[in-house]
C-alpha cells in the first residue's frame, strides 16, 4: 500500500516511501492543519483515525480529508472529561493555577512555587486555584489566609511567610497518617474522619468553605474530590459544592478540614470520606441523572487525584491561561514486587495514577504548543535545563530527582528535606514562569524561599 500525503505546512511524503493508515494519526493530531490531501488511492469505507477510509493502490484519486473542528479540538489534547453544559462553552481570559497531589512532598513543592509567584507579583493575578490531594493542603491554607495577605503596589504580599509558609512547614513537621490509620482501625469513626480532625488541629481550626475568598475578594479556590458513587468529580468551593450528576448545593457550610481530607483521602488506607448531605438543600434540577436518594443523602468520596491527578478539570474549561504545578512522585522500579494483596493493590493503584498523569501532562504541553491554551507546566521530575533559560537558578539534577522520590505520605519531613522541596519548587517554577509567562524584567531570583516571602 503506497500513497503520498500532503499536509499544509508539512513536507511532502512521496513513493516509494510507505505510509500506512495508522501513520495518519499523529499528523491528524495537529489541530491547526484543517485538511489532509491524499493522493494515489481509492477511498473505501473503513474506520480510521483521520477519515473513514483506507486506500486501494490500484486506483488513483486526489482527495482532501477534512477534519471537523470538534474532532480537531479533541485530537489536540483536551485532558478533561466533557460533561453536560460544556457544549459551546468558550474559555475566557484569566489565569488558573492547578496543584497536583503527592502528600507532603507535593504540599511543600507547591509552596515553593507560590513563594516565587508571590515575589513576581503573579499570585494576585490568579482567577482560580484548582487542587487535588496534597495540593489541596497548600491551596486550603492559601485560601484561608488570602484575606490576611497584605499586597503592595507590585502585587507582592509582604506577610506571605507568616500567614502561609510557616503554618505549612509546621504541618510538615508532624506525622498524621499513621495516627489516623491506627485510630480509624481501633476506635469509632473512620480513618478519613481522623484525618479531618488532624487538619483541624494543625491548620484550619473551625474554618469552613465560606471563609475562602469570594469572587470579589480573590481567586476562586476549588478543592476537588472524587465521588465513588457517581464516578464524577466532587467540587468544594465557596459559592457551591457540586457533582454534575448529583446536583449543586449553594454556599455550603462544610468545614475546610473535611473538604481537604476528602480531597487527600488516598486509597486504600485513607479512603473513603463520607459526607452527610441530609442537612443541605440541593438546587432543583442541578444534577443530570442522580439527584435522588441515596446520592443526595450521603456522598462517599475519595482522593481527588483518582479522577483528575493534576487538578485540571475545574480550571481547563474556564480559563485561557493554565499554570500546572505537578508534585507527583516517580514510579520506582520494583525488582521483586510484593505478593500480598494490600501491597500489590497499592502498587497497581500507583502505576495507574502514574500513567494517567503522564498522559495528561503530554496533553497539556501539546495544548501549549498548538495554541489552544497558554501557560506553563513545571513538575518535580522536570529537568530545569529543558527550559533553556540562560539565567535559570542552578539546581543539581541528582538532588531534584532525590526529592521527587520522597514518599507520598503525610509523614514528618526533616528540615533539610522540607527546604529542599521548597527550593526546588521555587527554582523550577521560576524557570517555567520566566520562560513562558512572566516578563523577564523581573530579573533573576535568589534561591532562599524558606527565608523570604
Amino acid at each position: 500500500m503506497r500513497h503520498s500525503v500532503l499536509v499544509p505546512g508539512s513536507k511532502r511524503l512521496n513513493p516509494p516511501e510507505v505510509l500506512d493508515r495508522t501513520a495518519i494519526s499523529p499528523i491528524a493530531d495537529k489541530a491547526y492543519w484543517p485538511t489532509i490531501e491524499v493522493r494515489s488511492g481509492r477511498f473505501c469505507p473503513c474506520p480510521g483515525p483521520a477519515s473513514s477510509s483506507f486506500f486501494d493502490p490500484m486506483h488513483t484519486v486526489t482527495e482532501k480529508i477534512f477534519i471537523p473542528a470538534e474532532t480537531r479540538s479533541l485530537d489536540t489534547a483536551d485532558p478533561t472529561r466533557k460533561i453536560p453544559g460544556d457544549e459551546g462553552r468558550q474559555v475566557q481570559e484569566g489565569t488558573a493555577l492547578c496543584l497536583s497531589g503527592g502528600g507532603y512532598r507535593a504540599m511543600l513543592f507547591h509552596l515553593g512555587a507560590l513563594i516565587r509567584m508571590n515575589e513576581l507579583g503573579f499570585l494576585k493575578k490568579l482567577n482560580r486555584v484548582s487542587s487535588v490531594s496534597g495540593g489541596s493542603i497548600t491551596a486550603g491554607i492559601l485560601g484561608l489566609k488570602w484575606r490576611k495577605l497584605i499586597f503592595d503596589g507590585r502585587g507582592v504580599a509582604a506577610n506571605f511567610a507568616e500567614e502561609v509558609t510557616h503554618p505549612i512547614q509546621g504541618l510538615a513537621g508532624a506525622t498524621i497518617d499513621v495516627g489516623c490509620i491506627a485510630r480509624g482501625l481501633f476506635l469509632p469513626g473512620s480513618i478519613a474522619d481522623y484525618l479531618a480532625r488532624a487538619y483541624h488541629e494543625h491548620l484550619f481550626g473551625n474554618a469552613t468553605l465560606q471563609d475562602l475568598p469570594n469572587e470579589q475578594s480573590g481567586p476562586r479556590f476549588v478543592i476537588n474530590a472524587s465521588n465513588v458513587q457517581s464516578g464524577a468529580l466532587w467540587r468544594f468551593s465557596q459559592p457551591y459544592m457540586w457533582d454534575y450528576r448529583v446536583g449543586k448545593v449553594k454556599e455550603p457550610i462544610v468545614s475546610l478540614s473535611r473538604a481537604v481530607a476528602a480531597s487527600s483521602a488516598f486509597p486504600p488506607v485513607l479512603s473513603p470520606m463520607t459526607l452527610d448531605l441530609r442537612p443541605f438543600r440541593f438546587e432543583p434540577n442541578s444534577g443530570q441523572d442522580l439527584q435522588r436518594p441515596p446520592f443526595t443523602e450521603q456522598a462517599v468520596l475519595t482522593d481527588g487525584g483518582v479522577y483528575d491527578n493534576l487538578g485540571l478539570e475545574t480550571a481547563w474549561k474556564r480559563y485561557e491561561q493554565i499554570l500546572v504545578s505537578d508534585g507527583g512522585g516517580a514510579l520506582e522500579v520494583e525488582e521483586h514486587p510484593h505478593r500480598n494483596w494490600f501491597a500489590h493493590a497499592y502498587r497497581v493503584l500507583f502505576l495507574i495514577n502514574n500513567q494517567v498523569g503522564a498522559l495528561r501532562k503530554r496533553q497539556v504541553i501539546r495544548s501549549y504548543k498548538d495554541g489552544s491554551r497558554s501557560g506553563a507546566y513545571w513538575g518535580i521530575r522536570t529537568n530545569i535545563a529543558d527550559y533553556e533559560l540562560p539565567d535559570a537558578i542552578r539546581f543539581d539534577r541528582k538532588r531534584s530527582l532525590a526529592l521527587s522520590a520522597v514518599p507520598t505520605r503525610l509523614a514528618r519531613l526533616d528540615k533539610a528535606t522540607q527546604e529542599g522541596l521548597m527550593e526546588w519548587g521555587y527554582a523550577v517554577s521560576d524557570a517555567a514562569l520566566r520562560k513562558h509567562v512572566v516578563s523577564r524584567e523581573n530579573g533573576v531570583a535568589s534561591l532562599c524561599p524558606s527565608k523570604g516571602n
